[in-house]
């Protein structure tokens, strides 16, 4: 089964790039990377741009929306996303619980419906 692991933080209290703490978090997350690879149960990983650069879309009563930034008001953001190939949810948890930023922030798992 698939499994996506969102991956939330503040970006007001994650350590910032040119930094020893940067770089320490960035290794984690490489090592993340090479583990879920030689695992095998990595299907797709990536960090996403600032939330501020996002833009919500939405269409009520024939009439379309388009907001500058994130649709939720919250210091925690998205900020990047791993989709597994996990037996079960146990085992995606203790992948998540591998993330670096799983100790600063919080990492959501949801399983991926698969419709026909």
């Amino acid at each position: 089964m698939q499994y996506m692991l969102l991956i939330y933080t503040d970006p007001s209290t994650d350590p910032q790039p040119g930094t020893e703490a940067f770089e320490a978090m960035m290794a984690g997350y490489y090592s993340f990377t090479e583990t879920v690879t030689a695992d095998g149960v990595l299907v797709h990983g990536e960090e996403l741009a600032a939330a501020e650069t996002a833009t919500t879309v939405s269409l009520r009563d024939d009439s379309l929306t388009l907001t500058d930034g994130p649709f939720a008001e919250t210091r925690e953001t998205l900020g990047g996303y791993y989709l597994l190939e996990c037996k079960d949810l146990d085992s995606a948890i203790s992948y998540a619980r591998l993330i670096p930023s799983v100790s600063t922030g919080l990492i959501e798992i949801r399983p991926i419906v698969v419709h026909g």
